[in-house]
């Protein structure tokens, strides 16, 4: 007895080799992965590679359009959810190409209708939403600013009148910033090196350059093919990120510990700043995110750092004799979400008091290896004042031994009072952000230890 197998709905994408998909192909390929990050939780970066690895042959100009219209989805979700009245996978890449990339929805049936490996035509409904562009003038606060709806209240409170402005920073597309290792290269090189890529100095750190951010298909150059890069006469790092490694005005000579180094960013650039003497022990719990910082000091030239790989107690010869302490503390990320906006909707209201337990605990753990009179940095990629403000000034109450400088002095004094400024609720710590920097989200604070 033979049986018939239902067919499904739209082909596998499976083209030619060689040949790369169509715009339609390229809309659908966004769907499915939407539907593994929305309906399975499956992290963006994850998703998208996993699609490539499925769909061999799909070229680097196929995946970045679709990263493309996955994040730029991603980015707007409330928003565009809000417009199509509806947060299905179809429905945000839909509201992407008609919202954000301008396409009628006349220009989206035509895409459709040749292609095979398209979504299905649209909709009665579909097409008066994108023909009808609905405005978001009646949407709540948070709908407006693409922010988790139990997150908003928090958000107001960080900025007040400023929270919608804030929030809508965020949903912007970030550009490629790049720091000069001035242990390897200058301004000059770098700038002569990279002219083709149309590199502009960046608008404070004076070791900066950034290319800038294109909408619809356009994608950022491979950086790392470089040879200036591969010898290590750049790192790429967000100019919010090298504003706060100059700010702690790290000098030749000194012995500094980078507490939650991670990949190493901030380690290299202090290394950079400090021109190789003295020591940078670069320390985290997690030593697989450590791995990466030997090889990344052997081609930047840092010879200065020390990697000390987890427990803790590798780093009992460190007690009391360092004159800065830099705390990157893990957190939930919200000044990065331009560049992972899946994370925006992951995080949660118990993660936040996990991070929030976790930061006090490297607060009380950190501040030993301080000498007296040497200084603590303490530094998110968040913009809530529950990891921000908050930590520190519980940090305070809890020890005498300290006293928070102003981190907006420290500021002005390194890169002067013309240019832009990062905001600050208090007048001594500082957030950068977005709206107020062009700058992803840190927050920065530093504190004296006044006694041993």
């Amino acid at each position: 007895m033979s049986m018939m197998w239902p067919l499904p709905a739209k082909p596998l994408i499976t083209p030619c080799r060689d040949r790369s998909l169509k715009l339609g192909g390229r809309i659908q390929a966004s769907i499915e992965v939407l539907e593994d990050i929305l309906n399975r939780r499956t992290p963006a970066t994850m998703a998208l590679r996993d699609w490539g690895k499925s769909h061999r042959f799909a070229g680097s100009k196929d995946r970045a359009v679709i990263g493309n219209i996955v994040h730029d989805a991603l980015r707007q979700k409330s928003s565009m959810g809000w417009r199509m009245n509806d947060e299905n996978p179809r429905a945000l890449a839909l509201g992407t190409m008609g919202f954000v990339w301008d396409y009628s929805a006349d220009q989206l049936n035509s895409l459709f209708k040749d292609d095979k490996f398209s979504p299905d035509a649209l909709t009665a409904d579909e097409i008066k939403r994108l023909d009808g562009a609905i405005a978001l003038d009646d949407a709540p606060g948070w709908i407006k600013g693409d922010v988790p709806e139990w997150l908003w209240p928090a958000f107001e409170n960080n900025f007040g009148e400023e929270a919608l402005r804030e929030a809508i920073a965020l949903i912007q597309r970030p550009p490629l910033d790049i720091r000069v290792n001035t242990l390897r290269s200058d301004n000059q090189s770098v700038n002569s090196e990279l002219k083709a890529f149309n590199i502009v100095p960046t608008d404070i750190s004076p070791i900066g350059f950034r290319l800038k951010a294109d909408g619809r298909e356009a994608r950022l150059p491979n950086i790392q093919s470089e040879a200036i890069y591969q010898t290590g006469g750049i790192e790429i790092q967000d100019e919010g990120s090298q504003l706060v490694s100059l700010l702690m005005n790290a000098r030749p000579g000194e012995k500094v510990l980078d507490y939650c180094a991670g990949g190493g960013g901030k380690s290299l650039a202090l290394a950079a700043d400090m021109k190789n003497e003295g020591a940078v022990h670069a320390f985290d719990i997690d030593k697989r995110r450590l791995a990466p910082l030997y090889q990344r000091a052997m081609r930047a030239g840092a010879d200065l750092i020390d990697v000390r790989n987890p427990p803790a107690t590798s780093l009992s010869d460190l007690v009391g004799k360092m004159d800065k302490v830099l705390i990157d503390a893990p957190c939930t990320g919200v000044g990065t979400w331009r560049r992972k906006p899946d994370a925006k909707w992951r995080v949660s209201e118990e993660a936040l008091e996990r991070r929030n337990i976790e930061q006090s605990k490297i607060l009380r753990e950190a501040h030993q290896y301080l000498r007296p009179g040497g200084l603590l940095f303490y530094v998110t990629c968040s913009m809530l004042a529950e990891e921000n403000e908050a930590q520190v000034y519980g940090f305070l109450e809890d020890n005498e031994g300290f006293e928070l400088l102003s981190a907006g002095e420290v500021w002005e004094d390194r890169f002067g009072t013309e240019g832009p400024k990062p905001w600050s609720e208090d007048g001594r710590t500082v957030t950068l952000t977005p709206a107020s920097t062009n700058t992803d989200g840190f927050f920065f604070a530093v504190m004296e230890k006044t006694k041993a």
